[in-house]
């Protein structure tokens, strides 16, 4: 999503935003659910009693952010019924964003409008990567722990999965295995190489490690010795296909620390949690407009 799309959701919410008489603003649930990408209300509704119960979980009163309230709709034959709509503060709004999948781009772009302090298009989209990078760190360790598992149910130690791990590595990144990209890239030998692996990079060790379980299980292979030649001999093929394009594993530019990023972006919630003030208890929710 470029600068210029993000300006242009960024005015679509703006629009739809409303305020209450105590200058609470919020959003109606019916009128968000297209732009988070949700075609049904049922599956939004849901969405939204998840958000009410992590709120709960966050010792913070759902009323304060969620206000149940009727409206009237026309119908297809003439005539009107009534309707359940949700009044959502900007908290309400980013907790039920955070219950949908941060792979689709309507959702990212919610989380980060509605964490952001300001409407600045530039925070929106750097906090955009902030969440790309967080979702490519947290699949590749998903992929890893698949891969572990599948090599400890066939014989392979855990000191022997570790040197597996490297060599792989060492196919990848041409010949420097973890301990010299974590060199490389003047990353701590304590700290997972992928928490400052670009994000190609940390997409080329989830496709290669993808492989090499799936092949694994499909050949239920046995023992370290084969487990380590299925892994590096994929990790050398995904190498080539990126050199054939002209991009050198090695020579990616280290990213910024995940565990750095993980914690700016659980910050802004925390903020956000802060700053919103909600609905006042005796405010009568049904007269808002």
């Amino acid at each position: 999503m470029n600068t210029r799309e993000i300006g242009d959701r960024q005015l679509q919410l703006d629009d739809l935003r409303h305020e209450t008489e105590d200058g609470v603003e919020f959003w109606y649930a019916r009128e968000l659910m297209d732009l988070l990408g949700y075609a049904q209300w049922r599956n939004f509704e849901e969405a939204i009693r998840r958000a009410i119960d992590s709120c709960e979980a966050a010792k913070t009163p759902a009323k304060r952010h969620f206000a149940e309230v009727s409206k009237s709709s026309p119908m297809p034959k003439g005539g009107f019924r009534d309707i359940r709509d949700y009044m959502l503060t900007r908290y309400a709004c980013y907790l039920v964003a955070m219950n949908g999948d941060t792979r689709k781009e309507e959702i990212a772009f919610a989380q980060s409008y509605f964490a952001m302090r300001t409407r600045s298009a530039e925070l929106i989209s750097q906090r955009m990567l902030d969440l790309r990078r967080l979702v490519e760190r947290d699949a590749l360790r998903d992929t890893d722990r698949h891969f572990a598992a599948v090599a400890f149910e066939r014989d392979v130690t855990p000191r022997e999965f570790a040197t597996i791990q490297s060599k792989g590595d060492g196919a990848l990144f041409g010949g420097n295995d973890t301990r010299a990209m974590k060199r490389r890239l003047k990353l701590s030998q304590n700290k997972p190489l992928a928490d400052g692996l670009s994000g190609i990079a940390i997409v080329a060790k989830n496709l290669a490690t993808s492989m090499t379980a799936y092949n694994v299980e499909q050949s239920d292979m046995r023992g370290a010795a084969p487990i380590e030649g299925e892994h590096v001999a994929n990790n050398q093929s995904v190498r080539r296909a990126m050199v054939s394009r002209g991009i050198v594993p090695e020579d990616l530019p280290p990213a910024e620390d995940a565990q750095k990023v993980a914690r700016r972006v659980k910050a802004d919630e925390r903020r956000l949690m802060r700053e919103s003030r909600g609905f006042s208890a005796e405010a009568d929710m049904t007269d808002v407009e």
